[in-house]
């Protein structure tokens, strides 16, 4: 006799852009049994939005920070625009209702193509940019804070098992939140003002952990929520810096339940 066929969720996990502990990050999809996942890196992530490539998965999780460019001279970020078609077809990806579940530092993807920020519900800038009707100046950023978060809706399945209050220690990010047009899932009691943020793009140019001169609107204190893209499930989850992010027992649930949720576009 036979056991029971075990539901598994089949997830591409995408990166390049931002350097990471891959040991450490890829031991976190190790760790769930009923997820079954395969590793793509930029530039093969841009045929993925192929259907005869995107179907074999039931949803995508984007830690990759594509479009972003990097002067190694200490000149600052511009963007790279995604190449001809991309755009038409991650729409049709949407479309067909392909669930995506984006990390840390994919809020930064694709900067110079304002509706992939809408798509996320928010957007870090490396540089001072016009976004969602407002001129914003570069975000900030802070490593190894540690603060409470909260889980504002424990029945939502992303919060399933979750503490609903639970101490983490990851890098935060002071950026803009398209607050009108997300789902809160989670809310962080750490205090998002810049003068507790360093300057993103002072750190590109050279200059890391300063704000000198710099300055930011208050920012939104939410580290996690949801969305809907037409019949396409998005959730963002602000935490994932490095190792002991991924170890943290909490931050593994949130990933696992995340996945499974969105999977269910």
């Amino acid at each position: 006799m036979t056991g029971p066929t075990r539901d598994v969720t089949r997830v591409a996990v995408v990166t390049k852009g931002h350097p990471f502990d891959a040991d450490a990050f890829f031991a976190v999809f190790d760790s769930f049994d009923d997820i079954e996942w395969e590793h793509v890196e930029h530039p093969a992530a841009l045929e993925l939005v192929r259907p005869e490539n995107a179907d074999r998965f039931d949803a995508f999780v984007m830690y990759d920070m594509p479009g972003v460019v990097f002067d190694r001279a200490g000149g600052g970020a511009s963007h790279a625009d995604p190449p001809s078609g991309y755009i038409e077809d991650f729409e049709a990806l949407l479309a067909r209702g392909k669930g995506m579940v984006f990390l840390h530092h994919a809020i930064a993807g694709w900067p110079g193509w304002d509706r992939y920020g809408e798509i996320m519900g928010g957007r870090f800038h490396y540089a001072p940019a016009r976004w969602n009707g407002a001129d914003l100046p570069d975000s900030g950023y802070r490593h190894d804070v540690t603060h409470t978060v909260d889980v504002l809706d424990q029945d939502h399945p992303i919060g399933d098992g979750v503490d609903p209050s639970f101490e983490i220690t990851d890098e935060v990010y002071l950026f803009p939140v398209d607050g009108e047009n997300v789902t809160p899932l989670m809310r962080s009691r750490h205090r998002f003002v810049d003068d507790g943020f360093y300057s993103a793009d002072l750190a590109v140019r050279g200059t890391r952990y300063s704000n000198e001169g710099w300055s930011h609107p208050p920012g939104s204190d939410l580290v996690a929520w949801t969305r809907q893209e037409g019949p396409s499930r998005i959730a963002y989850i602000q935490f994932g810096d490095g190792p002991q992010t991924y170890a943290d027992a909490n931050y593994r649930r949130i990933i696992r339940n995340a996945i499974r949720w969105a999977s269910q576009s």
